[in-house]
This record gives structure tokens, sequence and C-alpha cells, in this order.
């Protein structure tokens, strides 16, 4: 059933060199979370940012900081992200053989712990953890990269998870690609967390933005926004 869907914009299509005020901006403009993403080069042919940025993040923001491990060893450094701020923290399923352990390592530090599914990764790979996490996030792109196009295998992924998790009030967070008219499909399947990044950072008016993803999620629940 579709369901209300918060909105993450995702600062790795911010401008770093206003990135606290890029933020404050998004927060003003209505979005619930700040999306986080933390690539290592090497799970992901990427480099971005770690825990200093998320700490000062912290200081400039009252939304929570939706961390995003994209990167080869996280069980090295959730610790650091928790201490630097971190609200909730995904790790991908992909890299981790003792993912359970991760979780409840995360939980442990008083952060909501979730997962990433990569696009090839299949749902099945967290069935036995579905029951322990706080969210599972859908890479509706291939990490590493913002402004990719969405993948459309994504909608049948969330449905397949949200039938999944049952009547657990868990997020489905989706990120990649997601749009005004990307937003109802998801919706519709039963992502309730979407992330946007060029869709809000590089739009030029981040209160028009969000307001327009919102508007298009709502159309999956058959009212206005």
């Amino acid at each position: 059933m579709p369901i209300d869907a918060k909105l993450a914009p995702s600062i790795l299509a911010a401008d770093f060199a206003r990135l606290g005020d890029q933020v404050a901006e998004a927060a003003r403009a209505g979005a619930d979370r700040i999306h986080v993403d933390v690539m290592d080069g090497h799970f992901v042919p990427n480099i971005t940012i770690g825990p200093p940025v998320v700490k000062a993040l912290k200081r400039v923001t009252k939304l929570p900081l939706d961390v995003h491990l994209m990167i080869a060893d996280p069980d090295k450094y959730i610790g650091a992200f928790a201490d630097a701020g971190a609200s909730m923290m995904s790790v991908h399923v992909e890299v981790l053989p003792h993912l359970h352990r991760t979780i409840y390592a995360i939980k442990a530090l008083g952060v909501k712990a979730g997962v990433g599914l990569n696009p090839s990764t299949p749902v099945v790979a967290i069935s036995e953890v579905a029951g322990d996490v706080d969210f599972v996030l859908v890479m509706s792109v291939n990490p590493g990269f913002g402004g990719q196009t969405f993948i459309p295998a994504a909608i049948d992924k969330i449905a397949d998870l949200r039938a999944l998790v049952g009547g657990r009030p868990i997020d489905i967070e989706v990120d990649g690609g997601v749009t005004p008219e990307t937003a109802p499909k998801v919706v519709a399947a039963g992502a309730n967390a979407l992330v946007a990044g060029s869709a809000v950072f590089r739009s030029g008016d981040y209160k028009a933005s969000i307001a327009a993803i919102r508007n298009a999620a709502a159309l999956a629940r058959g009212e206005a926004a």
C-alpha cells in the first residue's frame, strides 16, 4: 500500500564550497533528512568524504544525518561516524560476510541500522536479516556517481522488499534517479523514503523541487500534497 514518503537530499550533488549553507537551505525547503554518501574508491569508483564532514554538518542542521557507507570495510568506521553525529547508517550486503553482527554493532551505538542493495543484488540476500534492520536502501542506479538514470527494475525490487518485511514499520529508501517522474512509481511500489541529489541541489530552487517530488509521490496515494 502506498505510504507517505520522506525526502532526503543527497549532498553528493551539492556544492561543497557552500555545503553548510546548502544543507541549511534544504532544511528550510522541507527536507526530512540529509543523505550523506561516503565512498572509498574501492567498493565504488569514487572517493567522497569522511567523519569530519558529518561532524561539521551536525553543527549546522537539526535534520537526521542519513549516512550511506559505500565502503569496503564499514566495520572499521561505524564508530567514527556514530561519534560524528550519524542518526542512521546503511552498509552494503555485498561487502559484509557477517552482516547480522554489523547491524547490531550499529544499533549498539544508538544509530538506526540499514542495509543497502546494489541493482544486481537480489532481495533474498537480506532475507535472514530483514527482521533486524531499521531500513533498507535500494540502489536504483549503480553506486558511485550522481546524476545517473533510474533503473526500472528497482520498482519490482521495492515491491518484493515491502512484501518481505510485511507489516514491520521500516523505511524502504530509494537512491538514484529520483525525480517527479520516478517518485510516483517507487512510492506506489512501497518505498517511503526518497533520496534526491541532482533533482534538489542542482535545481536552482530547492523548495520548488522538493514540493514537486512530494506532489508527484502524493499522486501514488491518490491525493494532493
